[in-house]
């Protein structure tokens, strides 16, 4: 995936506006999961949020050209 999407004239790499937005992502269903108690079935937490940061950041990769973001 290469290429830049324009802000108000400013070029952003597509790999870290996905990664801001997987984070965003992330951050929301972290706070569920702790909402539910979730993260009492599971040892470790961080490797947890790391985990689901990466499926998160691979799943909107792989639907960027989908929702409109093109190289």
């Amino acid at each position: 995936m290469i290429g830049e999407i324009a802000i108000d004239g400013v070029y952003v790499p597509t790999m870290l506006l996905l990664g801001v937005i997987a984070m965003l992502l992330t951050i929301a269903l972290a706070r569920l999961f702790n909402a539910f108690g979730l993260y009492r079935f599971v040892a470790y937490r961080a490797l947890v949020d790391l985990c689901l940061f990466v499926l998160l950041l691979g799943l909107l990769a792989w639907a960027s050209p989908l929702i409109g973001f093109r190289p």
